[in-house]
């Protein structure tokens, strides 16, 4: 009986107008938009080649001996784009195209709005958007009527009069409207895949197919989430035109609003200072030591000088001199490890800030689906969250081993300088960005992946044991 039930409510959407118009939206759509993100990724992968070349191509050695202006930017670690970002673009063009490393501390590049800056007025299409704000809403469109309908037209009256358990009827409304969704948009996706391929996107690496799949099958939860959604509304509501109203002010609110309120209440329950105003902090904190560092000179040299006459022999001028540096070197260590000291506790600061905000801005948003969904679908292609951390701690660790090697043993006197060649070092060769397993990112998008489950269960329970308890 549930099977003919389901193959009853497949034809009857398969002959309606929604399903033509499902059918246009995934033909064409899924398949150019990948397309069209697959070229902007060539683009940007030559862009990034071009710049590494360039860049290796500058002098990568120092005289520690020698002045440096304490915001030249010495090196940069560039940001490589990933071939995963055709169906997510994520932070892509909100990252930095590189991290400058400086005296005062990592300065961010332009990032890719410097180019595209009018275009994203409009927002950014890909298959993550289509699937987030199109498929939502064609998911409700096909649910919203599923009960209310047949309520209104007085059919269900007469098909439950018969001896049709209620949760027969309800899942084949599900599983028939579900499959006649699901099928178009599996299809055109594939024919999506196909086109990439053709055009030489590695979806058969062992490290992009797994992510592909398990993308397909989090969109699909996602979609199974929104005819849950219309299928609460269809059963709470006996006029159809008022159902469809409720369902596109849910989805107004479930995939346009409620995301990004979330992140705008978290700037005012936990502020964070701007990056510019930590970058002028930690220039300050520099002049202020440079400035120490020079009036314990001006001291030393005075009592070291002493009692002498300016036209004493060069030798002893010279001997002069070494003792004053001599007495200057433990200061000059402990200004540095203070310069240090207040470094780190600016960084701290600022990440405890940074991270505070965040999190309550994820904990907001997260009560839509439409959040979670992009939250796991840019950690499964490489473009959320866990890039971006990952990039700015590679960046980090870059920093430090310039500091290590370099910064902290460039000398900022011109008295205190030699013309030794033996102070000659090379720059270190950026670092590698890490990148998490499929295993990892699961992990880390656990509660996304719940959430969504979580979503889907409970909207279609309470479905149920609405419809069970509602007058005929």
């Amino acid at each position: 009986m549930l099977l003919t039930l389901i193959q009853k409510e497949m034809m009857h959407h398969i002959l309606s107008v929604r399903f033509i118009v499902l059918l246009l939206m995934c033909l064409l759509l899924v398949p150019l938009t990948l397309s069209m993100n697959y070229q902007h990724y060539r683009q940007n992968l030559v862009d990034y080649q071009e710049a590494v070349k360039l860049a290796n191509a500058e002098e990568k050695e120092v005289n520690t001996n020698m002045g440096l202006d304490p915001e030249l930017e010495v090196a940069k670690l560039f940001l490589k784009p990933t071939p995963l970002s055709v169906f997510a673009n994520g932070l892509g063009n909100a990252l930095p195209s590189y991290l400058g490393m400086t005296r005062n501390g990592i300065v961010q590049g332009p990032s890719g709005l410097v180019s595209v800056s009018l275009s994203y007025l409009l927002g950014h299409l890909d298959f993550l958007f289509l699937v987030g704000t199109v498929f939502s809403l064609l998911a409700l469109l096909f649910t919203f009527d599923a009960v209310a309908g047949e309520r209104e037209a007085g059919t269900l009256r007469i098909t439950l009069a018969n001896s049709l358990p209620r949760d027969t009827f309800l899942w084949s409304k599900l599983i028939g409207g579900y499959i006649v969704f699901v099928v178009p948009f599996l299809v055109s996706f594939l024919f999506g895949l196909l086109l990439l391929v053709a055009q030489g996107f590695p979806l058969g690496e062992p490290e992009f197919f797994p992510r592909v799949l398990s993308l397909t099958l989090v969109s699909s939860i996602y979609i199974a989430v929104f005819f849950a959604i219309g299928t609460v509304i269809s059963t709470y509501l006996d006029n159809s035109k008022t159902a469809l109203i409720v369902a596109f002010t849910v989805w107004v609110f479930a995939v346009l609003i409620t995301p990004r309120v979330g992140f705008l209440g978290a700037k005012f329950i936990a502020p964070t200072q701007t990056l510019q105003s930590v970058y002028l902090e930690k220039t300050a904190v520099r002049e202020d030591i440079n400035v120490g560092i020079k009036e314990e000179r001006n001291k030393i040299y005075v009592e070291v000088w002493k009692g002498r006459s300016r036209r004493v022999p060069f030798e002893e001028q010279f001997a002069l001199n070494r003792e004053v540096d001599k007495q200057l070197r433990p200061i000059h260590e402990e200004f540095r490890q203070k310069f240090n000291d207040r470094m780190d506790e600016i960084d701290r600061r600022y990440k405890r800030e940074q991270a505070r905000q965040e999190g309550v801005a994820e904990t907001l948003s997260r009560i839509s689906p439409t959040s979670s969904l992009i939250y796991l679908s840019t950690n499964l292609t490489q473009t959320g969250k866990t890039k971006r951390n990952d990039y700015f701690q590679a960046g980090e660790r870059y920093y430090d081993v310039l500091d290590k090697e370099w910064f902290s043993k460039v000398v900022d006197h011109v008295s205190s300088r030699s013309a030794d060649p033996k102070k000659n070092i090379k720059i270190a060769q950026p670092p590698d960005l890490k990148t998490l397993t499929l295993g990892e990112t699961f992990r880390q998008s656990l509660m996304d992946i719940l959430l969504l489950g979580l979503f889907a269960v409970v909207l279609t329970t309470v479905a149920f044991l609405k419809f069970f308890r509602s007058d005929i």
